[in-house]
């Protein structure tokens, strides 16, 4: 195994989306870390205080080439990664060793037309909001005694398909814009690889952020961690699937909670059938019994996100995955 650093330039970061025609910024080896930075906020640099910014976000947000600019979303995503060998029907394991802010401020921001009441809150607000790092809190809002745990974790963990430019707004089978606040430092993704080598990348840090995002942004914070990508051929999952201390998570992506919720259900049926030795129908009993479904968002359009939670403490053996 080797350790890589893979810092966040105008050569290695990209814009707006995933494509599979992008020059990978790193190659590894299926088993290998990688300290990744990130960055956020390339369409609010002109308006940020100076804290927010520093001298290698600003070249980035100056001086991004052309080639890195994939289509219209907001996301600033460092990668893409190469893991050698990564075909497609096979899985990338994404371990996230370490999740923390790079700098003691995030933003949240209101758009015109976008969230869970666009008809209501209807003009545009950007909201700079400090981050007291050593205490891992913040206080909004300011001077209101209503202090908020920071809960950091990097909503978009997603891998490359063969669309030339995929908008890195909806999530899908390719992970991408999940934004699942369960998936923090400690937590693995496996995620369908769909192109060869995978093509891996990561980002849009979140400080803190409630189930469902609806004002269409979290704390929004540049970030960095400590990831493990590991290729696994003995698994063969067509949807991501997310393994915590405390539980297994399925996921379902879709135009409506409705349909995302069937898919994160169904999800979470076959996973028990395959995994747990379960029929279909006694895994849609359990699943009635004891497993939680949560909206993880309903802005990132044209899909909504729900996730279904099955906790380990339940189970009279250990799933391996």
């Amino acid at each position: 195994m080797t350790h890589h650093i893979l810092k966040a330039t105008k050569s290695t970061v990209h814009l707006g989306g995933f494509s599979h025609l992008l020059e990978p910024s790193l190659t590894v080896d299926s088993g290998d870390t990688i300290d990744v930075e990130t960055y956020t906020g390339y369409y609010i640099y002109d308006k940020a205080p100076r804290e927010f910014l520093t001298p290698e976000f600003l070249d980035i947000c100056q001086n991004l080439p052309p080639e890195r600019k994939i289509a219209a979303g907001p996301h600033l995503l460092t990668g893409p990664i190469y893991v050698r060998d990564a075909e497609p029907g096979d899985v990338v394991e994404v371990r996230l060793e370490a999740i923390a802010p790079s700098l003691p401020i995030g933003f949240n921001a209101i758009r015109s037309g976008w969230g869970a009441l666009p008809h209501q809150f209807t003009q545009p607000a950007l909201r700079f909001i400090t981050l007291d790092l050593v205490n891992q809190l913040t206080e909004f809002p300011v001077n209101s005694g209503i202090k908020i745990p920071l809960k950091p974790f990097f909503g978009i963990l997603g891998v490359a398909t063969p669309e030339n430019a995929r908008s890195s707004v909806p999530p899908g089978n390719y992970g991408g814009n999940i934004d699942n606040r369960e998936l923090q430092a400690g937590s693995r993704i496996f995620l369908p690889v769909f192109v060869p080598g995978a093509l891996f990348s990561i980002g849009d840090g979140h400080s803190a952020q409630g189930d469902g995002e609806v004002n269409v942004t979290a704390i929004e914070t540049s970030m960095n961690g400590r990831i493990q990508l590991k290729l696994r051929k003995d698994l063969h999952f067509v949807t991501p699937i997310a393994d915590t201390a405390t539980d297994i998570i399925t996921m379902g992506f879709a135009p409506t909670l409705d349909a995302a919720l069937e898919l994160a259900l169904q999800n979470m049926i076959d996973f028990l059938t395959k995994f747990a030795n379960l029929s279909p129908e006694d895994a849609y009993v359990l699943c009635s019994l004891a497993v939680n479904f949560h909206i993880t968002q309903v802005v990132n359009s044209p899909h909504k996100g729900i996730h279904g939670l099955l906790s380990k403490a339940i189970l009279s053996s250990k799933i391996s995955l």
